[in-house]
């Protein structure tokens, strides 16, 4: 879209804005490529408008974080696939196409899991397939596979076998998808998953109150550990697993998720702060 005419499209908005084009839009510090990235915001997930310029706007996520995406990216409209029936991708990723077919023509979109997508109230299923409603109007078919309509919450033993699907993804500054997670993206998502709300930072989840501080004697598989200079300078975060095992989106030596032992003298020297969600 035309930088004039999205700028003028967002001067007219309503304060919400639905992600679109890409699968993933990745928040920047300032209003430049050349700046930081500080999060991620995925496909057809609603966003609150802060401020714009002529090329760039800066957005409010769902966990109450901030920062700067092309406008190209957005389209402001009222919130999307938050009434009405929903499919919810659970699958690592999900192809969505134009037709209820796989041979026909190649995918319009592919989409990271927890993306939400609309499915019209005269929806009929087709198969091992269900319609869908696209945030910019398009209609499009998903296989029933990829998708669920009522996400349970998962109990404490179900989340961690869950986290170990994610095992070889590539860590991602700033990610918040399949398409690559940080520490502390990471582990917001798969506590998600069970009900809890954490803030999107490792720092900000280590201080936050709706977690408790535990001994390492004390440690239970499911509680978060944070790693770094000091309990006033974390820089990483994991869950623990039990004996003394636990997983992580990291950049030590292998830029993956993967599982790492407690014992192993790098993370020993940096584990400063243990807490487990209330």
């Amino acid at each position: 879209m035309p930088g004039i005419l999205a700028a003028a499209l967002f001067a007219a908005a309503l304060p919400n804005a639905v992600v679109l084009q890409i699968p993933l839009a990745n928040m920047y510090s300032k209003p430049t490529l050349d700046s930081g990235v500080v999060s991620q915001s995925i496909y057809a997930s609603n966003v609150s408008i802060i401020e714009q310029n002529a090329d760039w706007v800066r957005i409010r996520t769902f966990d109450d974080y901030t920062g700067w995406v092309p406008i190209s990216s957005l389209r402001p409209c009222p919130p999307y696939a938050v009434a009405g029936s929903t499919a919810e991708v659970r699958s690592m990723y999900a192809h969505i196409y134009r037709e209820a077919s796989v041979s026909e023509h190649a995918p319009l979109l592919t989409v990271p899991m927890e993306t939400r997508l609309e499915v019209p109230a005269d929806t009929v299923q087709r198969d091992s397939w269900t319609a869908v409603k696209l945030p910019d109007g398009r209609a499009g078919w998903v296989q029933l596979g990829d998708v669920t309509f009522d996400r349970p919450k998962l109990t404490i033993p179900e989340m961690l076998e869950f986290a170990k699907r994610f095992m070889g993804l590539p860590y991602t500054w700033g990610g918040t998808s399949t398409y690559g997670y940080d520490c502390s993206g990471f582990m917001q998502m798969i506590e998600r998953r069970r009900g809890v709300m954490m803030p999107r930072d490792a720092q900000p989840q280590a201080n936050w109150d709706g977690q408790i501080p535990v001994e390492r004697k004390d440690l239970q598989p499911g509680d978060l550990l944070y790693f770094g200079s000091s309990a006033d300078h974390i820089t990483h975060t994991g869950m623990y697993l039990g004996s003394s095992k636990f997983i992580s989106a990291t950049t030590y030596e292998t830029p993956l998720i993967r599982v790492d032992s407690l014992d192993d003298p790098h993370f020993a020297s940096i584990l400063v702060a243990m807490r487990r969600p209330k």
